[in-house]
């Protein structure tokens, strides 16, 4: 896939702002619970508008974090300068991650696997940076356990997707992670903005 593909500007300017209303409305908790409870050196995958670097604990020693999106990047880098945290903003795909194997304590996915176009690809490289035993946070929108919903989910994601940056709205993250090699330790399923969504903890 080409860079030029990875970029959706106009999402990008709705993102930023919908993600910023929703962090308002209890979204922020989220994030906060999400990147607690991490440790050393950490990968963000997806890092979006780097909404997520205000929560790191100190406890983290740096950040990679990982944006292909040129509007959302430079939307991470300004939040990054402002972070608890050192945090270094690169440009890459999930699918190709910029770094050598085995090297990162930790690593954060966030409202990210819906939008991988190989979410398994993705997942194989998270799993070549992380160190064996290392935690994985996750923060994901997910398949409505409710058939009528997933069913619609079905029928509007092919349009969905178009105009909201590749957007699924129908991926099952834990079956992906778990297809993935990595054992999921913790899990909270719960209802946000009218979306499952799914919070919890996994090791590489």
């Amino acid at each position: 896939m080409s860079r030029q593909t990875l970029q959706h500007p106009y999402f990008a300017r709705l993102y930023s702002r919908v993600s910023r209303w929703l962090d308002m409305r209890g979204g922020s908790e989220y994030r906060q619970r999400l990147v607690a409870p991490l440790t050393g050196r950490v990968i963000e995958v997806g890092a979006g508008n780097g909404l997520n670097f205000a929560h790191y604990p100190e406890t983290v020693t740096r950040v990679l974090a990982v944006e292909p999106e040129t509007r959302l990047r430079a939307e991470c880098r300004r939040a990054a300068a402002s972070a608890p945290v050192v945090i270094d903003v690169v440009s890459a795909r999930a699918e190709q991650l910029p770094t050598r194997d085995d090297i990162f304590d930790a690593a954060v996915l966030s409202l990210v696997l819906c939008s991988i176009t190989n979410p398994q690809a993705a997942l194989a490289e998270l799993h070549r940076v992380v160190r064996p035993g290392g935690l994985v946070r996750f923060y994901e929108h997910v398949r409505s356990p409710r058939p009528a919903i997933s069913r619609a989910q079905n029928v509007i994601t092919p349009v969905w997707s178009r105009f909201a940056g590749g957007c699924r709205l129908n991926r099952d993250a834990r079956a992906a992670m778990q297809a993935a090699g990595f054992s999921i330790t913790e899990v909270d399923q719960f209802t946000f903005a009218g979306v499952t969504h799914v919070l919890g903890t996994a090791h590489a």
